[in-house]
């Protein structure tokens, strides 16, 4: 026994002995000889026959004593024992690290009282967000999720889900951290990523169509590019799924061109790298002109049902506004792509395709900064049939830390893509030709003014 502990049990006997003198422990009578018959004074049995407290009082709190002493020589000892083997592996931690308890003592309201850059950071290294955005998530849903009778709390269900979306975890891993059957994960998983997409998705991935958002957005595009009316970058991007179980018929549809199975994301963005439109209706190996071409927003576009009425005049022409995007879209009067992806144009093209691979890489980045903040989309480990709205949910949370200014972590690099360019058809001509003349006018415009400076 330590020092402490003897200090403490002998100032308890000293305290026994003014209490119940007759009984001491240090009473010389206690070291005298006693008939084998009659019990000692000292014995256990006399001291609690005794009639006063004392005695009783005195081994309750020796035995209190006794039992924190070995623990902190226990815990000495263990400490001793990793002090001497620095290599030995420390012991696995609780599966219920993540248990209901313990993120409900995480998440109560002490963590207020922590210094906010504090709080926030160890809320994003768990769950993707900061704390104030991830409540912001759990009211948004908490009605529809209270609605499902499911057995878990609301923001402990939401907790659950952003912590496989962030760090990419299997169900069967979130499982055995958190206590819970592999099988209900998969359903919570799929409950909040389908509320995600379809209740948030209204509120968080809208077309610029007010027309404050369309200045504000075009305005943002031409401090960065000089070129006028531009209201969004569009790029698609594979996402890995793990897995497939595909008949040899679909294994060649869901290869991307980078050799793996996946499915085909699409998405447009604004200057801020922020999503205004999301699309997850195409295998891996789908072209990009193909999905454009399957997307509701192609259709909206195409049939008049969007018509952005903000118009600038370019050399006779009056330009609405329009998305850019690379070689691989077809050119049409709402959506502009390079001249040439190699640099072979006159001077004004050449000018002109540089500035738009400028506002199309705030899009490249948009679509890293997604696989970066939600690890899932690096390795999407759930079933085909679940994963567009997975995607799109974690589209949906991009949003969300892109709207609040969350830190941007580094983004994540898919290898350099290229392709054939996309062929015009016959029902696009009117908008290919349209787009044609408009697409020289903007190039002989911007280099017209770009050298008179």
């Amino acid at each position: 026994m330590d020092e402490t502990f003897l200090l403490m049990l002998s100032n308890l006997l000293h305290l026994h002995n003014s209490l119940d003198p007759s009984t001491s422990l240090l009473s010389p009578s206690s070291s005298s000889p006693q008939p084998a018959s009659s019990p000692s004074p000292s014995s256990p049995s006399s001291l609690l026959s005794s009639s006063s407290p004392a005695p009783l009082l005195f081994f309750t709190l020796a035995s209190i004593l006794s039992f924190l002493a070995s623990s902190s020589s226990l815990k000495k000892e263990i400490d001793d024992k990793k002090s001497r083997d620095p290599n030995s592996s420390p012991s696995p931690p609780s599966s219920s690290h993540f248990s209901v308890s313990a993120f409900r003592a995480l998440s109560t309201d002490h963590i207020w009282s922590l210094d906010a850059p504090v709080r926030d950071a160890q809320w994003r290294s768990l769950y993707g967000l900061s704390y104030p955005v991830f409540t912001t998530v759990v009211d948004k849903l908490k009605p529809f999720i209270a609605a499902s009778n499911l057995s878990l709390p609301s923001d402990y269900a939401v907790a659950l889900v952003l912590s496989r979306l962030c760090h990419g975890y299997s169900a069967k891993t979130v499982a055995s951290r958190s206590s819970l059957d592999p099988y209900l994960v998969s359903k919570i998983t799929n409950m909040v990523t389908r509320l995600l997409a379809t209740k948030l998705y209204p509120e968080f991935i809208k077309i610029p169509v007010s027309r404050r958002r369309m200045v504000e957005t075009t305005q943002g595009f031409e401090e960065l590019t000089s070129l006028p009316n531009i209201c969004g970058a569009i790029d698609g991007s594979p996402i890995k799924v793990r897995g497939l179980n595909l008949d040899r018929s679909s294994m060649n549809v869901y290869k991307c061109k980078y050799g793996y199975d996946s499915v085909l994301l699409q998405v447009v963005s604004d200057h801020r790298k922020i999503f205004w439109d999301v699309c997850v209706k195409a295998p891996g190996g789908a072209d990009d002109a193909t999905h454009f071409r399957d997307s509701l927003l192609y259709n909206r576009l195409t049939s008049g049902d969007i018509v952005w009425d903000k118009v600038v005049t370019v050399r006779g022409h009056h330009v609405r506004p329009y998305i850019v995007g690379d070689w691989c879209y077809p050119l049409l009067s709402f959506l502009m792509t390079p001249f040439s992806p190699d640099g072979a144009g006159t001077p004004a093209q050449n000018l002109f395709d540089g500035m738009l691979m400028k506002s199309r890489s705030v899009v490249v980045e948009a679509i890293g900064l997604l696989k970066a903040r939600w690890k899932i989309l690096q390795d999407l480990n759930v079933g085909l049939n679940h994963a567009p709205q997975t995607i799109v949910a974690c589209c949906v949370l991009h949003n969300l830390c892109q709207i609040a200014r969350e830190p941007e972590p580094g983004p994540w690099k898919d290898p350099d893509e290229s392709g054939a360019q996309a062929r015009v058809l016959e029902s696009e001509k009117q908008f290919y030709y349209f787009g044609e003349s408009l697409r020289q006018a903007l190039a002989d415009d911007l280099h017209q003014r770009l050298s008179s400076r």
